[in-house]
């Protein structure tokens, strides 16, 4: 089976469905910005407070549903900065939980391998007592920084595949 593909940022120039979203929404005073690098990468950047409660900063992509029924692993071509990150989905985007995976980056580039069973539930940063995620369909994807620290960050991507 052939993989489906989420977003190939250098294969493209429409960005326009990608969107920050940081903790301002709640008082915080995080701040990050999306640049596309002379390769055509995206790099999603800035600095996460924690004034005001704040502590995180994020970058989400919204889409028609895709069905991913025939899919196990999402694949996430990036170069961080050898931070801890989250990946999330969402399986509609009336749905309150977000499901999440964290993982490391290195400081090189890797392809991070992300078992969609192992996604946790989550609302507003707080674990939720429901089943992993277990659904067909998707319709939002997300990058998360909030490691409960202030820090600047760096996270350059390529490409988003479900195999």
């Amino acid at each position: 089976m052939s993989n489906l593909l989420i977003f190939n940022f250098n294969s493209t120039k429409a960005w326009s469905g990608w969107e920050i979203q940081n903790d301002v929404v709640m008082g915080g005073n995080s701040f990050s910005k999306l640049e596309r690098s002379k390769e055509g990468n995206a790099i999603f950047k800035g600095y996460v407070s924690l004034k005001n409660n704040g502590g995180f900063a994020s970058l989400r992509y919204r889409f028609a549903l895709k069905d991913i029924s025939n899919y196990t692993k999402a694949y996430i071509l990036l170069k961080g900065d050898g931070k801890n990150y989250q990946f999330r989905l969402k399986s509609n985007l009336e749905e309150k939980a977000s499901y999440v995976y964290t993982f490391k980056t290195t400081g090189n580039w890797q392809t991070v391998q992300v078992p969609l069973k192992e996604m946790t539930p989550t609302y507003r940063g707080r674990s939720l007592n429901i089943a992993n995620f277990s659904t067909d369909e998707i319709q939002e994807v997300r990058f998360l920084i909030g490691n409960k620290r202030a820090e600047n960050f760096r996270l350059e991507m390529s490409k988003i595949a479900l195999k």
